[in-house]
């Protein structure tokens, strides 16, 4: 096909991508039905983790469970049986562990069977600035936050894509879009899985698996322990979001197959300006925003997991 025709065809399609934009802001896409699917959530012992399993456990879901805490994900699991009269099978690994996430990975194919929606929440985060982080916490940063998604996808993608079916989810943070002071390795670790996520769904199109499904998940702070102390100048245009509230977006993001999500809504809006205004303005607009006090009073939970 000659330059020529192409490009007219990519202007009617990008013409047509954009109504079908609006279209949906007025008529979002249908929930899908996750009623069989079986859900691995890692971090499932705590906090967005444990949320997002009792989501799940309300739809029908057949629900895995990964925690290094053991108490944590049996607690879980007896919660969504309480509430929701569904079953959960739990499983104790270091989602940073490569073999370990191969070794319980394989257990689970022969219990439970194939996982088709994989949710990769587990994360930790140190709180320190860069020079004050000892060498071991940035490595274990790396470790859970960003390469935990490597071995997750190698683990448990292979059967998604022989079916065709099947959901890839990353719980990242707006840390993994936009520098912020004391979280260089944490804000390192989320753009690792950002852009990890971003090319493997690429990778999934071009393979022609086009109904195994990405979604990317960039909050602001959430209000789950993990980042106890940290702070917002302006709670009405940055507010520390509610769990519950963020498991019902993210679910809702799921069954919707959105590809992204931003909470809040203005995320969206300081992402589009990083991008645009020359670095001064951009710095000048970070203070503005407080993000250089974020975490200024941060103090986390003593057990530091997701």
């Amino acid at each position: 096909m000659n330059f020529l025709l192409e490009t007219l065809m990519v202007l009617g399609m990008t013409l047509y991508y954009n109504l079908e934009t609006l279209f949906r802001l007025i008529v979002p896409q249908r929930r899908k039905s996750v009623a069989g699917e079986t859900v691995l959530i890692t971090g499932a012992g705590s906090g967005l983790g444990r949320g997002l399993a009792l989501e799940f456990g309300k739809l029908g879901a057949r629900l895995v469970l990964w925690d290094i805490n053991q108490d944590g994900i049996k607690e879980t699991a007896r919660l969504v049986m309480e509430r929701h009269n569904a079953r959960a099978n739990t499983y104790v690994c270091d989602c940073g562990d490569r073999d370990e996430v191969y070794r319980v990975a394989d257990q689970v194919k022969r219990e439970v069977g194939d996982v088709t929606i994989l949710i990769n929440n587990a994360g930790i985060v140190t709180g320190k600035k860069f020079l004050d982080s000892p060498d071991a916490l940035i490595e274990k940063t790396m470790a859970v936050n960003t390469m935990a998604h490597f071995w997750m996808y190698k683990a448990f993608l292979p059967a998604m894509i022989a079916g065709n079916h099947g959901h890839v989810v990353s719980i990242a943070s707006s840390a993994g879009l936009i520098g912020v002071n004391a979280l260089a390795d944490y804000c390192a670790s989320k753009f690792g899985a950002v852009g990890f996520a971003e090319s493997m769904a690429l990778e999934l199109l071009a393979i022609g698996a086009e109904q195994v499904k990405t979604t990317i998940v960039c909050p602001f702070f959430i209000n789950t322990g993990m980042f106890d102390g940290a702070t917002t100048k302006w709670p009405r245009l940055m507010p520390i979001l509610e769990q519950d509230y963020a498991c019902r977006k993210i679910t809702d993001a799921i069954l919707r197959d959105q590809v992204y999500l931003y909470m809040p809504r203005s995320v969206y809006l300081v992402i589009a300006l990083k991008n645009i205004l020359p670095i001064k303005i951009g710095v000048l607009l970070g203070q503005y925003l407080g993000a250089f006090e974020f975490m200024a009073q941060f103090k986390g939970r003593a057990k530091k997991s997701q």
